[in-house]
């Protein structure tokens, strides 16, 4: 079997599976239930500083978008940092950790961005025995309004400044976590790396309002009529967060730098692609909240079988493997030529492909008076879109010829392409066509 145990930032887990700071962990009973379940470890909701309590709203703090089989793919979150009493909070992650010492536990802090307050509470987080922090500069509702979350996150110079202040006051590991609401998330990235932080997480929650109820005109979650901005999660925005993760792991000031991969994983292969994009884990939190605690079985099952089949005996054998793949446009291979086709026998006649193809596309499916599809390979540009729209599973497929090959069905000589367009004619930069 393979070993899930990881060690991120010195912090050992059973697994790679951390809970998001996010309802789920805002108290111990809830995350007691989460550890007993079987999960790595927690990021505790987040702590704000002692003082005026804050104040959450008693009405509905969700929105949701949904597939057609009533699938949820979203959540608008407008619901604030943790509105339980710090001193309650800090007594319960202490006791917590005292009984799960092999579980990561990390205090997720939010606070005023001034260095009075953050020396005044990280004290009281070491004396609980937390593995360590996360920092939220990613909350793009409710605190950013009063200067704290993604405000901070969005301002380079803010975050390195408050970084920097957590490590000359906490001997622990210090995280930072990234809004996605950002043109690059490169800079903050970078900006957490020049404070010190020992590792970015991302991504925080994306700026959102899901739906507008059409009766009284107001953005869902509704309160008495009025509705607001609040922060999107869950598995549309998958592939938002890894891009970023992405474009953090390959950037040469960025590079290196450990992350914790957050945003729609809830499979075992969501897990797996974040790992291969340079994530040491993934933390959960949509998924649970759909579903329940015990979705970890499949997870931690699902990576383990899927890791014996590959042969990787741990975590570290496949972190980062997909990085080196990911490249800008420019340097795509023009050589490579594929074209479509489709498995007769599987297909179930629906022409969504043709459809698809004749009215967006490149008119290259031909359909016979008695529904059979098939592919004019001299009109097909291997765009793909068929395959996405076909509801049968590798129905359609895509076929590589390699230059210079002679197509089989049209008794064509594939001709050859250029390399990538950094060389290409039509390029007014190209430097050298082949």
């Amino acid at each position: 079997m393979a070993d899930l145990t990881t060690d991120f930032l010195g912090i050992s887990s059973p697994n790679p599976f951390w809970l998001a700071s996010a309802p789920p962990t805002d108290k111990e009973y809830n995350v007691r239930r989460a550890l007993e379940a079987g999960w790595g470890g927690v990021v505790w909701k987040t702590l704000g500083e002692a003082g005026p309590p804050v104040v959450n709203v008693n009405g509905p703090r969700y929105g949701a978008i949904y597939g057609a089989d009533r699938r949820l793919l979203g959540l608008n979150n407008i619901e604030l940092i943790t509105d339980r009493p710090l001193e309650v909070n800090l007594e319960e992650i202490a006791r917590v950790k005292a009984d799960y010492p092999d579980r990561a536990i990390i205090v997720s802090l939010m606070v005023p961005c001034d260095e009075t307050s953050w020396k005044a509470i990280l004290p009281q987080v070491e004396e609980t025995g937390a593995d360590g922090i996360e920092l939220n500069f990613g909350c793009p509702h409710g605190m950013a309004e009063r200067g704290m979350g993604a405000a901070v996150g969005q301002v380079p110079e803010y975050i390195e400044m408050v970084t920097r202040w957590c490590k000359e006051n906490y001997s622990r590991p210090v995280i930072v976590k990234l809004t996605p609401n950002v043109t690059d998330i490169r800079r903050p990235a970078l900006a957490a790396k020049n404070g010190g932080a020992d590792a970015v997480s991302l991504i925080n929650t994306i700026n959102s309002i899901t739906s507008v109820n059409l009766d009284d005109f107001s953005p869902e979650p509704s309160i008495d009529g009025k509705g607001s901005h609040g922060g999107y999660c869950g598995p549309a925005v998958k592939p938002i967060a890894m891009h970023m993760m992405a474009e953090i792991a390959r950037d040469a000031e960025t590079a290196g730098i450990p992350i914790s991969g957050i945003g729609g994983v809830t499979t075992w292969r969501d897990a797996a692609e974040f790992i291969s994009l340079g994530c040491g884990n993934v933390q959960v939190c949509t998924a649970v909240m759909t579903y329940g605690f015990k979705i970890i079985d499949e997870m931690t099952s699902g990576l383990s079988e899927w890791m014996d089949k590959k042969g990787y005996t741990s975590i570290n054998d496949f972190v980062g493997r997909a990085v080196p793949n990911v490249t800008d446009w420019q340097y795509l291979n023009l050589n490579y030529i594929a074209k479509a086709k489709i498995d007769q026998e599987a297909c179930i006649k629906c022409g969504r492909c043709f459809a698809a193809c004749e009215d967006t596309s490149h008119q290259a499916i031909s359909m016979s008076d008695d529904r059979v599809f098939e592919v004019m390979d001299d009109e097909c540009v291997a765009c793909n879109l068929c395959v996405d729209v076909c509801p049968v599973e590798n129905c359609i497929s895509m076929v590589q010829l390699a230059p210079g090959q002679v197509d089989e069905r049209t008794g064509k000589v594939v001709e050859k392409g250029y390399a990538n367009w950094t060389t290409h004619p039509n390029n007014p930069s190209a430097t050298a066509a082949e």
